[in-house]
């Protein structure tokens, strides 16, 4: 990834991501990469030989955020699979269809429990939306 999309965010107990992206789409594929880059570190070095299809409901926009990545961290935490190409073929404030490539990470510099809804909030920004995400390591 040549320009960053997220950054890492001191927090007191637990690991913290702000995202931004010009829609909701673009706000979930940056998500999502930064908190494969927390586990598995530099993403260009995981596998890419695994593809897994997705589709999600949620109440609203922040729930699908949780319910997106907490999947992705269950396949991490389950099967060590990491995940670094996010195509998300459609997103709404409460649906998420998406395909995503990757493979088993070597190690998992981080294990992450939970995403949370601490502070949740999707916010509209100059450049479009931006959020910040704490996760229970």
């Amino acid at each position: 990834m040549s320009e960053q999309h997220f950054e890492v965010v001191e927090h007191t107990a637990d690991w913290a991501i702000r995202v931004r992206g010009a829609d909701l789409a673009e706000l979930f594929k940056h998500a999502a990469e930064g908190m494969s880059n927390l586990m598995a570190g530099e993403l260009a070095k995981l596998p890419f030989d695994e593809v897994r299809e997705l589709e999600l409901e949620a109440y609203d926009a922040e729930s699908l955020l949780v319910e997106w990545l907490g999947e992705l961290a269950y396949w991490a935490e389950m099967e060590q699979m990491v995940f670094r190409q996010f195509d998300l073929e459609e997103v709404t404030s409460t649906h998420l269809k998406a395909v995503v490539r990757g493979g088993r990470a070597p190690i998992l510099h981080k294990h992450i429990k939970a995403v949370t809804y601490h502070n949740l909030a999707i916010i509209e920004s100059e450049d479009g939306v931006e959020t910040t995400i704490v996760f229970d390591v």
